[in-house]
C-alpha cells in the first residue's frame, strides 16, 4: 500500500514540475500560437510579428534663431512687427509592430461523492463519483487569433485500503452507477483521487497536443461500519 501511494505521486510530482518552454516559429508573417501547461495552470501564448522592430518616429529638428535689426530712422510711425519661427514638422515612418499576449486558463478541481453518505456498511458496495465533467472546452481571442483548447481528465482512485483504480470514467450515482468499492472491515478511509488532465487546441484549423499536463488531488474521509447480524431459526 505505501509504496504504491508513494509511486504514484512521484509520477504525479514528476509531472507537474515539468515545466516546458514555449517554441515559436518564425511570427513576423503569420500568428503563431503554443499551449501548454505551468504551475496547474494552462498557459495560451500567441505571437505576431517581429520582436526586434518597434515604432520610430523621426528627431525633432531644433528652430533656427531669427535675428531682427531695427529699421532706420523715418518719418513715418514706427509699427513693431514680430517674426515667429517656422518649425519644421517632424516626419514619421512606422515598421512593423510587435504583438504578443499571454492568457491562463483553470481547469476544475474534482470533488468525490459517495453513497452511502454517512456510515457505510462492510460487505455492501459504496457508490461513488467525480463531479467534474467528461471534457473541458474553452475559446479564447488573443491578440485577434481564435484558439479552442480542450482537455479531458483521467483518474486515478485510491479507497484507503490499498486498492487502486484507474479509468477516466467519472462515475455517477445510484442507480447509473459504474465506480464501486466494498470494504472488507469496518474503518474510517481516506479516499484520494488524482485527476490528470490532457488535452489539444486548434487554431486555423490545424490541431495540436498541448505540451504537459494538469494535476489535481481530491480527498474524502469514508466512514465504515459493520453490518448487523441477525439469528434465524
Amino acid at each position: 500500500m505505501v509504496w504504491r501511494m508513494r509511486l504514484i505521486f512521484t509520477i504525479a510530482l514528476t509531472l507537474l514540475f515539468a515545466i516546458p518552454a514555449p517554441a515559436f516559429a518564425d511570427c513576423s508573417e503569420s500568428a503563431c500560437v503554443d499551449v501548454y501547461t505551468h504551475d496547474n495552470q494552462i498557459i495560451i501564448e500567441a505571437r505576431k510579428g517581429d520582436a526586434n522592430t518597434r515604432t520610430k518616429r523621426a528627431p525633432r529638428p531644433a528652430p533656427s534663431a531669427t535675428l531682427w535689426f531695427p529699421p532706420k530712422p523715418s518719418p513715418a510711425p514706427y509699427v513693431k512687427r514680430t517674426y515667429k519661427p517656422r518649425t519644421a514638422k517632424p516626419r514619421t515612418y512606422t515598421q512593423k509592430v510587435n504583438l504578443s499576449d499571454r492568457l491562463t486558463k483553470l481547469v476544475p478541481t474534482a470533488g468525490i461523492a459517495f453513497q452511502p453518505e454517512f456510515e457505510a456498511l462492510t460487505h455492501v458496495p459504496v457508490i461513488f463519483w467525480i463531479d467534474l465533467p467528461k471534457i473541458f472546452a474553452s475559446r479564447v481571442d488573443i491578440i485577434g487569433e481564435i484558439v479552442d483548447v480542450t482537455l479531458r481528465p483521467g483518474f486515478i482512485w485510491s479507497y484507503g485500503d490499498g486498492s487502486i483504480w484507474a479509468t477516466s470514467d467519472t462515475g455517477s450515482p445510484f442507480p447509473n452507477q459504474s465506480i464501486t468499492h466494498t470494504y472488507r472491515k469496518p474503518g474510517t478511509y481516506v479516499v484520494t483521487v488524482i485527476t490528470t488532465w490532457n488535452g489539444s487546441f486548434s487554431h486555423n484549423g490545424t490541431v495540436r497536443a498541448i505540451t504537459g499536463h494538469v494535476i489535481k488531488t481530491s480527498v474524502a474521509t469514508v466512514t465504515v461500519v459493520s453490518a448487523p447480524t441477525r439469528f434465524t431459526k
